[in-house]
């Protein structure tokens, strides 16, 4: 009865799609390639696939495990592991809580953007104070925000298996194939340098490929290290909750220990294709200086990029702006899930009423975010030095302190009190091989706990490189 009132995925495919689709985000799309060029692109490469394969493993299977175990999401999951261990449900639930407004708000800026070069406006979306402009309108940005918040919220709304698998099994296919597509048309552009000299996209792929070692000491490995590791947050949909929910619905029979490996790959390939669709064109356009633009990369540098490569690039334009659109929504609604499944298990439920019960509370919060930027708007210093208004503070206290402090209580609460095996135990149930089993007892109980507290304390400003 738990089973069918909760919901489940229909098989293995539809978890991996699904927990893919989560991973799959604006933070490979958006954030991934703008840290690669910053940090030394291939260095990047390498620190990032590292750590995605030792932190990123042991994480995404500890939670996943945790959801399949106990059948429960993040915010009764915790408790049913370890009684006095509760209250790590309640602040993994609080994350994508803080996350889908402001999400929301972003996914409506992906739209905007789709709109604009699916109706010929890109050169439009490319003039200087384009997005400032539309960010601090008072209405649009909140009819945009409406819209992406909804989509997401229908699927969540039509359940497990007819909502978020059958959406996933449609959708990721299709960002696949854009993905590549892109990726491959970005590889082929050409344009005259300011020498006058032809600039190509291999040009740019190599400087992305390549590790760049100058100026490179330890300090600024260091911050490398930092950043690919943070990335992974984003990245895996790790210590947001998402990950336990969507364990909680794969079937007893199904393998976890394959279904980790292929999130894994799935998730990697696409960050690694993200960088491979922005920063060749960007550099081909833009030049070297064109890579240091930050978060700004997405939404103003290549607007200008697209307008830039002449009629076609309005097509790219409107294939890319689609692609992200995509993504953000098996994205969006992942976290939407890891706040609904926590209604139907602890307060018992029906999930249409706790969708439009937390689709209402993330509108509201929204209409904040959105406003934020105009009629309240206002400057706050965080502790790491950044700026920030509304959107900000939910994404500086989501990201940088609650995740961090989930992930660690993870690993003490799996490594230390309940003990790896079981995890180990969960994953080979089938008589399933845990290949890395040596590595994920390692992780979980001594250099996963260090790494996570040296970014808290970086995080928090406690800690200066």
């Amino acid at each position: 009865m738990e089973k069918k009132e909760r919901g489940s995925f229909g098989g293995s495919l539809g978890f991996v799609l699904a927990a893919a689709g989560s991973a799959v985000g604006l933070g490979n799309i958006w954030r991934f390639p703008y840290l690669a060029a910053r940090d030394g692109g291939g260095l990047f490469l390498v620190v990032y696939l590292l750590l995605a394969v030792t932190f990123g493993f042991t994480m995404l299977t500890a939670e996943i495990a945790i959801g399949r175990k106990t059948k429960q999401s993040p915010l009764t999951a915790y408790k049913k592991i370890s009684e006095k261990w509760g209250f790590l449900g309640i602040i993994a639930s609080v994350i994508p809580f803080m996350i889908m407004p402001y999400y929301s708000v972003i996914g409506g800026w992906v739209i905007k953007y789709f709109i604009a070069f699916l109706t010929g406006h890109g050169a439009d979306a490319a003039q200087d104070g384009y997005f400032g402009g539309f960010i601090t309108a008072q209405y649009e940005p909140l009819i945009m925000m409406v819209i992406f918040l909804l989509a997401c919220a229908i699927i969540i709304y039509n359940g497990v298996e007819s909502g978020i698998e059958k959406s996933s099994k449609i959708i990721m296919p299709i960002l696949l194939v854009l993905v590549i597509g892109i990726a491959i048309f970005s590889l082929t552009i050409k344009n005259p340098g300011a020498d006058g000299k032809i600039v190509t996209g291999l040009q740019g792929m190599k400087i992305y490929m390549v590790p760049n070692l100058d100026g490179i000491g330890v300090k600024e490995f260091f911050n490398v290290l930092v950043d690919a590791l943070g990335q992974l947050f984003f990245s895996l949909s790790i210590a947001m909750g998402i990950m336990v929910a969507y364990g909680s619905y794969v079937p007893d029979e199904a393998s976890l220990t394959k279904s980790i490996n292929q999130i894994e790959i799935f998730d990697t390939a696409v960050a690694f294709l993200a960088g491979v669709m922005i920063i060749p064109a960007v550099y081909v356009f833009m030049g070297m200086e064109g890579m240091d633009k930050g978060p700004s990369l997405m939404f103003v540098a290549l607007p200008k990029v697209f307008v830039a490569m002449g009629p076609i690039g309005n097509v790219i334009g409107t294939l890319f702006f689609a692609m992200v659109l995509f993504a953000a929504i098996t994205s969006g609604m992942s976290v939407l899930e890891a706040v609904v499944s926590g209604f139907i298990d602890k307060f018992e439920m029906p999930r249409k009423k706790a969708t439009i019960i937390e689709t209402i509370a993330a509108l509201i919060i929204a209409v904040v975010v959105c406003l934020g930027y105009n009629i309240w708007y206002f400057e706050l210093k965080l502790p790491n030095g950044s700026t920030a208004q509304v959107l900000d503070i939910l994404d500086y206290i989501s990201n940088y302190i609650l995740m961090p402090l989930i992930a660690i209580g993870t690993c003490i609460l799996i490594g230390w009190v309940v003990k790896p095996k079981t995890v180990i135990d969960e994953c080979t149930k089938n008589g399933e091989k845990f290949g890395r089993k040596g590595l994920f007892v390692v992780m979980i109980k001594f250099i996963a706990p260090v790494l996570l507290f040296v970014l808290f304390l970086i995080s928090a400003g406690i800690l200066k490189l």
